[in-house]
């Protein structure tokens, strides 16, 4: 049975690995969010406000140092 820390040093590899294609994948869902709020009843106003902030939203690229930090006290508990 592998230990706590190996188990992290095992996610935070995999997360490494993933980080490169992270943002690819989130800049296109912004297309996705756009048009999935957009089928909604709400009206002309928020629509384009919901817009606006998807369109100035800006990916912040993850640390696996952390995440590695996270997930141990999160399993810790």
């Amino acid at each position: 049975m592998p230990s706590l820390d190996q188990m992290a040093d095992k996610g935070q590899r995999k997360f490494a690995v993933k980080a490169p294609t992270m943002e690819a994948n989130y800049n296109a869902s912004k297309a996705r969010a756009k048009a999935n709020f957009g089928a909604l009843p709400f009206g002309p106003n928020t629509k384009a406000a919901f817009n606006r902030g998807i369109d100035a939203a800006k990916y912040r690229t993850p640390d696996p140092n952390k995440w590695k930090a996270n997930w141990l006290a999160a399993v810790s508990r």
